[in-house]
């Protein structure tokens, strides 16, 4: 038997992801103006795509949370019992 409170406690992992995408995000950003200011145009340009990259990521990470959860076992998925309660 299914409890029905399954979403209730499941922990999604996009909300870490997201936090370490604000996280790289402003790291990158950081190392795009340091390098920028001392003189390293290169390296400024590998930490401005990763900041796009990140951009990206975050921006689908986003959507998939406001898409909130939809997944709905089939017919394949065999029901389990809930945990005794004590």
């Amino acid at each position: 038997m299914r409890t029905g409170s399954e979403p209730v406690t499941a922990r999604s992992p996009l909300r870490m992801r997201l936090w370490f995408s604000v996280w790289g995000v402003a790291w990158a950003v950081f190392g795009t103006v340091a390098f920028a200011l001392a003189g390293r145009p290169g390296w400024a340009a590998v930490c401005g795509a990763l900041v796009v990259v990140i951009g990206v990521d975050m921006a689908w990470v986003v959507h998939r949370m406001r898409q909130g959860s939809h997944y709905q076992p089939g017919r394949s998925v065999p029901p389990y019992e809930p945990p005794n309660a004590r």
